[in-house]
């Protein structure tokens, strides 16, 4: 009985992931083909899977500081990660894989910051939004491999990667300076005129946690969906 409810949940898994083609790690376009396919459902969720959705995201704390600038971020909801763009997919070994993301996205919550922001004096609390209109984001998995029940899975070791803004941002805070609307806007268009750099002062703890939630579910797949139906090779 107990075996026969194991297979059952082996079907149920592996049903749940054919979004997934498999493919030879040579087939580019096989790659580029089910990795695009596969953005959609995972940001969606598969409960049957225990994966989360991702579209929208809820991160719940981001606290950073750096260069003389303290920032915190709560209660932020990420908006726009299933129309993803899959610009690159490469397994280079069988032991490293690299996944290339472009999306547009919209975060909004609550912040608060106080220090300098480049070379402006800033400090504010309360409503926030930042709208990417283009974000490329390079993963890259070192993965290892295990055995259960017969079956190879894949497991993710470490995970490395790096973002950059390639198209305007646009930021929105609420309440800077105690609500002075002169001040405010003084760094509102200091921000949205050098967007890019403030891109790099700013964004690098949000995006990173966010990575952080997207791999936690990429690791949910590996866990439950063996090698076989994931790859070809």
């Amino acid at each position: 009985m107990l075996q026969l409810a194991n297979n059952v949940l082996m079907w149920v898994r592996l049903s749940a992931a054919s979004f997934i083609e498999p493919c030879y790690s040579r087939d580019r376009a096989c790659l580029l083909r089910s990795a695009q396919r596969a953005v959609a459902v995972v940001a969606g969720g598969v409960p049957a899977l225990g994966m989360q959705p991702l579209d929208p995201m809820h991160v719940a704390r981001v606290d950073a500081g750096q260069a003389g600038l303290t920032m915190q971020f709560t209660n932020t909801i990420v908006k726009g990660l299933r129309n993803c763009r899959v610009a690159d997919i490469a397994r280079r070994s069988s032991y490293e894989t690299s996944l290339t993301l472009s999306c547009h996205v919209e975060l909004v919550g609550d912040y608060s910051l106080g220090g300098k922001l480049l070379m402006l004096p800033i400090q504010g609390q309360g409503r926030y939004k930042i709208r990417l209109q283009e974000i490329q984001v390079t993963v890259t998995m070192q993965v290892g491999e295990r055995v259960a029940g017969g079956e190879r899975y894949w497991t993710v070791r470490s995970w490395q990667h790096n973002a950059d803004a390639t198209q305007r941002v646009l930021y929105q805070f609420q309440n800077l300076f105690q609500g002075n609307k002169d001040m405010s806007d003084a760094v509102h268009k200091f921000a949205n005129e050098n967007w890019h750099r403030i891109f790099q002062e700013v964004a690098p703890p949000i995006v990173k946690a966010i990575i952080t939630q997207i791999v936690a579910e990429i690791t949910k797949l590996f866990e439950r969906v063996p090698i076989r139906q994931l790859a070809l090779d």
